[in-house]
């Protein structure tokens, strides 16, 4: 496999079973209790406001669990992903959980031939565009989703964070990965996942780009979208730095030692324009 797309497919369809059957991702709770919300979505709530009745999106939606909170506070939800196992995961949780949420599998840049336009919100959650070469075609993609009046919410990993040296046996903080997109990805050889699991896997190769928020904003602002906000965090919702970091106890971590001194995630949201 050259491709990135076939190199990052073959990892997250082999993870897939693995983070369904995780604590972490408490499928359980989605089933046992048709009020529960993802811890991730929990955290946006503050931001992300009233979405009962809007027509939504979710990029890159994984296992779905995000997705299935959006529903369950009201919005009719679509959720896209490139990974046919994620998939598969996310219409049995859905299930389980009572949630009528439609599920598509497409890339990313794909995502409007595959499930329309029109939205009145396209969804993005942590560790999405890092997967992806191009974020000023995501960008154009985004803008192409949505419409006029309608409104993008991103929470991510912040670029500083992605990249640090997570090698280090100290408790310095050393920039080692590019900060800016590269035409090249950072290709990584790593075996296990970011979530608590007994599994082995054989697929450990992926391919990644980071770019910095100046280039994320710039990439919108291009496509004809206005930023309505821009949020900096303290904390991530995983163990990111796993010797450095202690959990906050609502799914989120953050340095133990001066935390103001890294931004680990950032909330960005913009609008397209209406005509």
């Amino acid at each position: 496999m050259t491709d990135y797309r076939d190199v990052n497919r073959a990892n997250w369809d082999e993870r897939a079973a693995a983070h369904a059957a995780s604590p972490d991702y408490a499928v359980s709770r989605f089933a046992e209790d048709k009020a529960y919300l993802s811890e991730v979505v929990r955290f946006d709530l503050p931001r992300l406001g009233d979405v009962s009745g809007l027509r939504g999106v979710h990029l890159q939606c994984h296992i779905g669990t995000d997705t299935i909170s959006l529903s369950r506070l009201g919005a009719t939800m679509t959720g896209l992903d490139f990974s046919e196992k994620s998939l598969a995961e996310a219409r049995r949780i859905a299930a389980l959980a009572g949630a009528d949420v439609r599920y598509v599998q497409a890339e990313v840049y794909d995502a409007v031939e595959a499930v329309g336009d029109g939205y009145d919100l396209v969804y993005t959650g942590v560790g999405a565009l890092c997967w992806l070469p191009d974020i000023r075609r995501w960008a154009r993609t985004v803008a192409a989703l949505l419409r006029p009046g309608g409104r993008l919410f991103l929470r991510e990993g912040h670029p500083v964070l992605w990249s640090l040296d997570y090698e280090r046996d100290d408790d310095l903080l050393v920039l080692v990965d590019p900060y800016f997109e590269t035409s090249e990805p950072a290709v990584y050889d790593e075996p296990g996942t970011y979530v608590a699991t007994d599994a082995a896997f054989t697929h450990n190769v992926t391919h990644t780009w980071n770019r910095g928020l100046g280039e994320i904003v710039t990439a919108l602002l291009e496509a004809g979208m206005t930023i309505t906000g821009l949020v900096e965090h303290t904390t991530v919702p995983w163990n990111a730095l796993e010797r450095l970091m202690h959990d906050t106890g609502d799914g989120e971590f953050q340095l133990r030692d001066r935390p103001e001194r890294l931004p680990h995630t950032y909330t960005l949201q913009a609008v397209r324009p209406a005509v």
